[in-house]
């Protein structure tokens, strides 16, 4: 309870441009506290029950956040990260290839003449396979009696 009045004077005059308050129905969000996110004005939308998956896509995001965003630029305020995550949401949605279509962008809506991952016809040296020449082998070592011993 404590925690949650803190966040709130945290954010002061900042929590005027919230709406929601997104939780899950754990014991942990208790009446009291949904009444000090109530008095502040913001409305609480608890996620649905039995949706196991809400909470895997969820994560999901915010670790790739995290791997390719956040774990590569360091962010100096709040103004710096709305605009990475504007620039990130663009470059996601526009260039970054997704493997669930296949390599191309979400933006893309045609399918391209071939398939994006087939760079066969693409590459100028083909890989040999190596011959053993029969000067290389390693004989096998004899075991003497002294040896043996």
């Amino acid at each position: 309870m404590q925690q949650v009045r803190n966040l709130v004077m945290d954010l002061g005059e900042r929590i005027a441009g919230l709406r929601f308050v997104i939780h899950d129905r754990g014991s942990l969000f208790t009446s009291a506290i949904r009444e000090v996110f109530k008095a502040e004005g913001l409305r609480l939308i608890t996620t649905l029950p039995q949706a196991p998956r809400m909470n895997a896509i969820c994560e999901r995001v915010i670790g790739t956040l995290r791997r390719e965003l956040l774990d590569r630029i360091l962010i100096l305020n709040e103004r710096h990260l709305a605009r990475v995550l504007q620039e990130y949401l663009i470059h996601y949605n526009g260039r970054r290839p997704h493997q669930s279509r296949h390599q191309r962008p979400p933006d893309i809506a045609a399918k391209p003449d071939g398939d994006v991952t087939d760079l066969n016809d693409l590459r100028s040296i083909r890989r040999k396979t190596p011959r053993r020449r029969n000067d290389q082998r390693i004989p096998p070592r004899r075991l003497t009696a002294a040896q043996g011993a």
